[in-house]
């Protein structure tokens, strides 16, 4: 049996964790895979989604900037984390710019491919709803943690 070459970076809380293997002979089908050297931007934020990205190998830098310019990292994102996801079903523009830092391999899947994909596979499509929830109560947990720390600094300290 052809063994994925996502194999070793599928873990529980990943989307592609529990395929089983003719799903995961269909989704090496649909993706390109690409060794990155540090320092290249895989999409920027603002920029129309074109598909999603997993990480396979190294590190990617997620960051946001503001108008002025100024940048800040959201996080890093490991070997088996998918990239782009909510952008492309939402058919809106990436939120983050995605870099690698360092030497990377990094598969990609067009918009069309993965919709294909999950179309002709649909039980992928709930483990693709669960990643999407866990990002979206990871976000929320963030605004939380930024919201009460803003909270805690404005207010007076009483003894």
């Amino acid at each position: 049996m052809r063994q994925s070459s996502l194999d070793s970076v599928l873990r529980p809380d990943r989307v592609f964790s529990n395929l089983r293997a003719d799903l995961l002979g269909a989704f090496d089908a649909i993706k390109a895979v690409t060794a990155y050297a540090g320092s290249t931007v895989l999409f920027r934020e603002g920029h129309m989604a074109r598909g999603v990205f997993l990480v396979c190998e190294g590190k990617v830098r997620l960051s946001v900037s503001s108008a002025s310019g100024r940048e800040m990292t959201v996080r890093v994102a490991g070997p088996g984390e998918v990239l782009g996801l909510s952008a492309v079903f939402s058919g809106s523009p990436y939120e983050v710019s995605a870099e690698t830092l360092e030497s990377s391999q990094v598969a990609m899947v067009t918009c069309n491919d993965l919709t294909g994909f999950l179309q002709q596979y649909p039980e992928v499509c709930l483990q693709v709803v669960r990643l999407l929830s866990y990002n979206l109560h990871a976000a929320y947990d963030l605004v939380r943690a930024v919201g009460l720390l803003r909270t805690r600094r404005r207010s007076p300290i009483s003894h």
